[in-house]
């Protein structure tokens, strides 16, 4: 009689299946703690943008000798690019007559 010789280096249904199941569970607990970190990511990110612009207020005060008009007149000038125009979570930046920055939702 002959005897069959089996492959045990491969892997079973059953293993496969059960490592599936593992990264499942792994992903259903990962992605709803990332989506809720995200608006506070944004929130980070749009005071690190007004910080920004507050420095190159300063910067084009101290060239000009004079505040900026807007966040349009900083790009024009070149100290910020032309598609920064509001924070990442969608709040406008303005700049007030005395050079004081704020986001605001609109």
């Amino acid at each position: 009689m002959k005897k069959f010789i089996q492959n045990e280096k491969a892997f079973t249904l059953i293993e496969m299946m059960i490592v599936l199941l593992v990264i499942s569970v792994l992903l259903i607990i990962a992605v709803p703690n990332i989506s809720k970190h995200n608006s506070n990511i944004k929130e980070k990110g749009c005071e690190a943008f007004i910080k920004m612009v507050e420095a190159q207020v300063q910067s084009f005060e101290m060239e000009k000798n004079r505040m900026p008009t807007g966040l349009a007149e900083l790009q024009t000038e070149g100290y910020l690019k032309e598609n920064q125009s509001s924070c990442p979570n969608g709040d406008v930046v303005t700049i007030s007559s005395s050079g004081t920055v704020t986001a605001n939702n609109e």
